[in-house]
């Protein structure tokens, strides 16, 4: 989603933290990483299903966008412990951590640096890779894995705006930028080769909700094929997908009723029944915030429903990515229906709610209103009772 994190407050909360400024690596040092214990396996798709260690299963995860952004191993081991005892078996994650200028946010972990001098990866262990690392080899020892977005959409934590500020070119420009594209595959390169090896690694994701807003979609289907077959290239074994909302088209068989409304109109440049059919793409994600986009709550059921189709027409999974309601409002209430559209009548793969909430023990807060709290009642209905559901699921695709 659009993050409302509050970065600010997250800011003060590790102000306290010093750090020791390193030199940036050159972006041609590549080294990899050995993150997980060999009892794991890598996980692969079967049918509109994921295999996940050896089982084919439906299963419930959440969104942790900053599980490698935290300063402190604490903080990671305590949201780590609460997820896995929600039952969660995924969870998405930031796998970005650009800056322009490292020095104006002193605070902030970042893992590369693009600049009129070049483009270099940050090792310190202290504000680098280093959290990236942890976090993931953490996450493998309670045998969670880890969806790792490439870049993001939005301004947060460095997304395709340090490419353009760089670059040059506007936001809608940066998927057919040279420059910007042969940047952005660089740290495609070093991430994947970083942690290939590692089962912890559910899939590659190439962005956080990519947009073109008021492009043909053509041009995101084509830098999605391209970028997708690259990381392919890279590593033939794990699952790539495109983090994309799911927007589909007026012109698609399955929106009656909705042609003329924002989801249907295509205005965002995606097309997601052709981006699903891209070869070097392994499944759909689909995200909603009713709220935001001009729908009621209950339309929910047929989004869901509408990508299903998509799904079982193309024969690859699909994963509700993200769904939410606001604090203050009804939660059960509302995203129950939600999860039963999901468990009792589609094959959506999976399901992951925006986003996991917990009192970290630093003071740590990069979480917005969407976050639903390790230890509330809500948690325990739409967490805790909907992952052991989704678990005890019969893994057979048949709707």
């Amino acid at each position: 989603m659009y993050l409302l994190t509050r970065l600010a407050l997250f800011a003060v909360a590790i102000s306290h933290v010093s750090f020791v400024a390193s030199a940036p690596t050159p972006v041609d040092l590549v080294e990899r990483v050995d993150l997980q214990p060999r009892a794991a396996s890598i996980t692969t798709r079967n049918g509109r299903l994921f295999t996940i260690d050896g089982q084919t299963q439906y299963f419930a995860g959440t969104n942790a966008w900053w599980l490698g952004h935290l300063h402190s191993n604490a903080d990671v081991d305590a949201a780590l412990s609460q997820i896995a005892a929600t039952g969660y078996k995924v969870i998405r994650i930031w796998g970005f951590g650009t800056s322009n200028n490292p020095a104006a946010t002193p605070w902030q972990i970042y893992y590369q640096v693009l600049n009129s001098t070049g483009q270099y990866f940050n090792y310190n262990p202290d504000n680098g890779i280093a959290r990236l690392d942890y976090a993931i080899a953490a996450a493998g020892k309670l045998g969670i894995k880890v969806i790792l977005v490439l870049n993001n959409n939005y301004d947060d934590l460095g997304g395709i705006n340090t490419y353009t500020n760089v670059y040059g070119g506007t936001h809608n420009g940066f998927y057919t930028n040279t420059a910007a594209q042969t940047a952005y595959k660089n740290y495609i390169r070093f991430i994947v080769n970083r942690y290939r090896a590692s089962p912890t690694i559910f899939s590659w994701e190439l962005m956080n909700e990519p947009r073109c807003s008021g492009c043909a979609s053509s041009i995101i289907t084509k830098w999605a094929s391209d970028t997708s077959a690259y990381i392919k290239s890279l590593d033939a074994r794990h699952l790539v997908s495109l983090g994309d909302e799911g927007w589909l088209t007026s012109t698609s068989s399955y929106v009656p009723n909705y042609e003329q409304t924002y989801a249907y109109t295509g205005y965002e440049g995606v097309d997601f029944e052709k981006n699903l059919a891209i070869p070097t793409l392994d499944y759909g994600t689909v995200h909603v915030y009713a709220n935001q986009w001009g729908y009621n709550y209950t339309w929910v059921n047929t989004w869901i429903a509408q990508h299903n189709t998509i799904g079982k027409k193309l024969g690859k999974p699909v994963l509700l990515e993200e769904y939410a309601v606001p604090d203050g409002e009804d939660r059960v209430g509302i995203m129950c229906p939600w999860q039963e559209t999901v468990v009792k009548k589609t094959s959506i793969a999976g399901d992951m709610m925006w986003q996991f909430g917990t009192k970290f023990p630093s003071g740590a807060q990069p979480l917005d209103y969407y976050a639903v709290y390790y230890g509330t009642s809500d948690l325990q209905t739409l967490g805790n009772a909907h992952a052991k559901v989704m678990a005890g699921k019969v893994a057979v695709a048949t709707l």
